[in-house]
């Protein structure tokens, strides 16, 4: 059986989610459309910088949050079922999880943010701290640059 990687599966799920660039969600939120910005990157990701009145929840427990009766239920998510939902992680891709993951879980209007943060960043679409404070773009643009170390590379053979 061929390995599969996790861009390949990026690929396979992408196709059946609902995409935005960050200048659609723009466009959208211009018109006064009612979005729920649902942050699903790890605490530490999300303490640094996110967007204003995102919900956070970590991929890892999106399942349990969006159901009552576990310590993890986000009542605002668990509520959200027809309200549209906007998936955002740093780049793009396990947002496509988690709308898809939503998707199979009965959610009828989730789309995932392209290009992620990093991509909102780059349009200078706005990024608040831990403190609610304004992030400037160019801190943005340092947090979010690609920091693969060597050992983290595939090795040349």
């Amino acid at each position: 059986m061929k390995r599969v990687t996790y861009k390949d599966l990026v690929a396979q799920i992408a196709p059946q989610i609902k995409e935005y660039f960050p200048w659609d969600i723009e466009e959208k939120l211009d018109k006064g459309d009612d979005m729920l910005f649902l942050d699903v990157r790890e605490n530490q990701e999300y303490d640094t910088m996110y967007i204003e009145n995102s919900l956070h929840v970590p991929r890892g427990i999106l399942e349990t949050a969006v159901e009552w009766d576990h310590e993890e239920t986000e009542p605002e998510l668990v509520e959200a079922r027809d309200r549209e939902i906007v998936v955002v992680c740093r780049s793009g891709s396990r947002s496509i999880f988690a709308a898809y993951t939503l998707m199979q879980m009965g959610y009828n209007n989730v789309s995932s943010l392209k290009t992620g943060l990093r991509g909102w960043n780059e349009y200078d679409l706005p990024l608040v701290d831990m403190e609610g404070k304004s992030v400037d773009p160019e801190i943005g643009d340092r947090y979010f640059a690609n920091k693969l170390l060597d050992f983290q590379r595939k090795p040349v053979k």
